[in-house]
């Protein structure tokens, strides 16, 4: 008797079907004329998509933070790990390793020399040296990753806050959200916020972003934020 699939009631388990019963013959022993005998059936097994195992992702904060930090600007003094695939295994061990940006933004590489990574975010760095290696016709297809150290980037957040100190550098990080990372304004702030940024002063009112959240500027790694006491 055949039975119908019903739609919805399938259990996500394999389904094994009988297989066709093949007929094989062998001798009788008094009249030695060959007799049908059934083999033992051998199952069938069918998979569903849904069986196979499925690999494991990355946690949403991890993939974010990774994101963030390989779009930030290199700055001269970072150090950064470079690793190189698609090339001979002992290629990889003279060139895989960590470099530091010197005074003028530049890293020293085997085979290439000084290349330019300073100002510029690690997937731009990435294309330059892989462009070199092919120039120079070292290589034909090398795979370049630079990534920045984990958590390389602070904030430092001083002056009338509640916990004063080094903020990790996020991408959207903002001149009030950072100032709340610190602990938010303490009872003795003032109005006015002092921000440093390449050695530039920018002043800021607590009351305007407040007002107008609009207003409210983006950080960059290595910004100074000083809320200054009340005068009263």
């Amino acid at each position: 008797m055949l039975l119908a699939a019903v739609p919805g009631l399938l259990a996500q388990t394999d389904v094994v079907a009988p297989a066709p019963t093949p007929i094989t013959a062998q001798p009788t022993a008094d009249e030695g004329m060959p007799v049908a005998v059934a083999a033992t059936p051998q199952p069938h097994h069918f998979h569903f998509p849904w069986d196979r195992p499925q690999p494991a992702a990355e946690s949403a904060p991890a993939v974010a933070q990774q994101g963030a930090d390989r779009g930030v600007a290199l700055r001269n003094g970072d150090t950064v790990d470079i690793r190189i695939a698609n090339v001979p295994p002992d290629d990889m061990q003279q060139i895989d390793g960590s470099y530091t940006l010197d005074e003028a933004g530049m890293i020293n590489l085997p085979y290439i020399g000084m290349v330019k990574a300073g100002g510029l975010p690690p997937s731009q760095v990435q294309v330059t040296i892989e462009n070199k290696l092919v120039s120079a016709g070292i290589y034909t297809s090398p795979t370049i990753t630079v990534n920045p150290p984990a958590n390389m980037r602070f904030i430092s957040v001083g002056g009338a806050v509640r916990a004063p100190g080094r903020v990790p550098y996020t991408s959207d990080l903002t001149l009030m959200t950072t100032i709340n990372a610190a602990g938010g304004a303490s009872d003795f702030a003032g109005d006015k916020i002092k921000m440093i940024r390449g050695g530039k002063i920018i002043w800021f009112s607590r009351k305007a972003l407040d007002k107008d959240p609009s207003l409210d500027p983006r950080i960059e790694p290595g910004d100074q934020i000083e809320i200054k006491e009340s005068a009263w």
